[in-house]
């Protein structure tokens, strides 16, 4: 494991209960190691990939990694205590290499197997931190997670009319914070689930909310998990 010194103990007790996937953003994987090494960066993660398909881990996983900053899923408003992080070596605009891809698929696999963490707990930066992150943005390939069954993705629930209320309602069933303007929710609903889609609301986002909220949505104001 690689010397990193940013984390602490998780709090309140708390094990993880989410994997929260995130692209670092900088130019390869060796400025995103030092940069998640260095304790004046006051960040890290549990995990760095590399284009290549190599796994640093950073972070033990029973500890808190500083990776999801403010934020919330549901009613957990301290996703770090909550979470595993994994980094993603990406600048944001290039595809994920296929080594990358195949090496994050066995790092869930057994992350996810060793917390009892099921596929709609596995988010991005992006679901948690609407309209602060992007990551790990619109080229990322969600929907081979979901065909290996480490993610989720939505079909659309047939007859599903164009109802912002109850998109907005449906997508804090999902986990998506109710202290978010409207416009913000959609955008980081696309990125996850209606890559490439621009523009106002439409009866295609509502229907694969909807079909989310029926199958994991939860009470918002019940306890956290």
């Amino acid at each position: 494991m690689a010397v990193c010194p940013n984390f602490g103990d998780r709090r309140g007790g708390a094990c993880p209960s989410l994997v929260v996937i995130h692209y670092t953003a900088m130019a390869d994987c060796d400025a995103a190691r030092a940069w998640l090494c260095n304790p004046k960066a006051e960040v890290s993660a549990h995990y760095l990939v590399s284009e290549a398909g190599k796994v640093d881990a950073l972070v033990p996983e029973e500890k808190r990694a500083w990776h999801a900053g403010a934020g919330a899923w549901g009613a957990i408003t301290d996703v770090n205590s909550h979470s595993i992080g994994i980094e993603l070596s990406n600048t944001g605009s290039a595809p994920f290499a296929a080594a990358q891809m195949n090496a994050l698929e066995a790092l869930l696999s057994g992350i996810m197997a060793r917390w009892s963490i099921p596929p709609q707990r596995v988010i991005g930066h992006s679901d948690c931190a609407p309209g602060r992150k992007i990551d790990p943005g619109p080229r990322f390939d969600w929907a081979r997670l979901a065909r290996s069954g480490l993610a989720v993705q939505a079909a659309p629930v047939p007859g599903t009319r164009n109802d912002a209320a109850a998109f907005l309602r449906d997508l804090h069933r999902i986990g998506y914070s109710a202290g978010v303007p409207g416009e913000t929710l959609l955008a980081a609903f696309r990125l996850r689930h209606r890559q490439g889609a621009t523009g106002p609301l439409r009866s295609a986002d509502c229907a694969l909310a909807a079909d989310l909220a029926q199958r994991f949505g939860v009470d918002p104001g019940a306890p956290s998990p």
